[in-house]
């Protein structure tokens, strides 16, 4: 490991990325704490205070507090990731739209522009709703300091501005910096988190309301899960695929083994993300609703860490798990370009066959990386009632945290190992999790 930060040190190109990456997420952090004109931030922080098992919780987390100050960067990069997620998803449906995502880089540069157009209409839209909301008194009484349609445009523009600047210091850490920018703003948004959750366990340490023994295990046990996810994140079942020869002019070109990498987790963290917003809508609803009954059924059945909300909330996992792998993974599509390529999968034959195997192969995987992601997310919940652990662990923020570093890791071991330098990992390195 020592070795491989040294080895950064000599090429300069990686540390002008790294040290790029750097900046643009300190100007990041920085926008996160600049509030919105017109309101009180002292109202908004109290009510964030009381909603932190609610869907306004799950989009603070997202935005790194900036939505608790009501900041200019308050809805994060939010509205880009659901401009992604509805794309992705059209792209099934819309067959136009799927003929376009197979034209190549042209095809897929143009429906990135539709999504961040599409991402300015959601912006909008969210400001409008959020300043509504914050006139009606939803957020506690005197958060707006001169309601009237001035307030709410000028919540609308600033509100869209800042998602549109996220959005495009984003994609300069992915051109210009190091690993995917999207992904390190939220990365960034959560780990800030961390210091504060530490020094509230060390206070408790102090008041003897937690012992140090119990702080020690605790250590430990986030260590070992950790280790946990990151040995889940990194795994893959890789299916051989065997390349016939081939004549090019006079030359035959020997036949070589290659792999099709199966990740164990292929969905990522979209069905945890799904299900929390599902499950913490009605929550959030109960919230404006002055109906008792509504609130008492919520409160009774569908409270934050109740035995039916973590029912439910597994079986809405395993639901998004199973329907975002059929999405981003076509077993039809994945078995033709074998066969045309003049591959095949040995003891398999090509086509229909080769499709049934991938197919099932897929399935276990998913089901066993959707119970990987259920036991990670109902964590928090088994921690915070049943042991009482001050600070949120575990859950999506994890799974985020985990899978940005892997892969900001990897393009850094990719830099380095391009230049013969030594890079993090030693033994297998970045082509024993390619695969060879």
């Amino acid at each position: 490991m020592i070795g491989g930060v040294q080895n950064i040190g000599r090429v300069p190109e990686l540390q002008k990325r790294i040290l790029f990456t750097f900046g643009m997420l300190i100007v990041y952090r920085l926008g996160a704490h600049i509030v919105t004109p017109g309101i009180n931030p002292e109202v908004i922080r109290i009510f964030f205070e009381q909603m932190g098992g609610t869907m306004f919780g799950l989009f603070n987390l997202f935005s790194g507090g900036a939505l608790e100050q009501l900041s200019i960067f308050a809805l994060g990069i939010m509205p880009y990731i659901s401009a992604s997620i509805i794309f992705q998803l059209l792209t099934v449906v819309i067959p136009q739209l799927e003929q376009l995502q197979k034209e190549g880089d042209q095809g897929r540069r143009k429906i990135t522009q539709w999504t961040r157009y599409a991402t300015v209409v959601i912006a909008l839209v969210q400001g409008l709703l959020l300043a509504v909301a914050l006139e009606n008194g939803q957020f506690g009484e005197g958060a707006v300091l001169e309601p009237g349609w001035g307030f709410r445009l000028m919540m609308m523009l600033t509100l869209t501005t800042g998602t549109a600047f996220i959005m495009w210091l984003g994609e300069q850490i992915t051109e210009r910096g190091i690993g995917n920018g999207i992904s390190l703003v939220i990365f960034s948004g959560i780990v800030v988190s961390i210091p504060s959750a530490l020094a509230s366990l060390m206070e408790l340490i102090r008041t003897d309301q937690f012992t140090l023994l119990g702080a020690l295990m605790l250590m430990a046990f986030s260590v070992l899960v950790t280790g946990f996810v990151v040995y889940c994140e990194r795994a893959q079942r890789r299916i051989p695929i065997q390349h016939a020869r081939r004549v090019v002019g006079r030359r035959v070109m020997q036949g070589g083994m290659s792999y099709f990498p199966l990740r164990l987790n292929t969905a990522g963290v979209i069905p945890p993300i799904f299900a929390s917003s599902i499950l913490m809508f009605p929550l959030t609803i109960t919230q404006f609703v002055e109906s008792e009954a509504i609130n008492n059924f919520f409160s009774d059945y569908l409270s934050f860490g109740s035995l039916l909300y973590n029912v439910v909330y597994v079986a809405l996992i395993m639901f998004f798990a199973f329907f975002y792998t059929a999405i981003v993974i076509n077993p039809n599509d994945v078995a033709d370009n074998i066969k045309r390529s003049g591959a095949y999968i040995p003891g398999i034959r090509p086509g229909k066959r080769t499709a049934e195997y991938i197919d099932r192969i897929l399935g276990r995987l998913t089901l066993l990386g959707a119970i990987y992601v259920s036991a990670v997310c109902v964590l928090p919940v088994i921690l915070s009632n049943r042991v009482g652990v001050p600070f949120y662990f575990g859950g999506t923020a994890l799974l985020i945290v985990v899978g940005v570093a892997l892969d900001t890791v990897g393009q850094i071991e990719a830099h380095l190992v391009s230049r013969q330098y030594e890079g993090f990992v030693k033994g297998t390195r970045l082509r024993g999790r390619l695969g060879r």
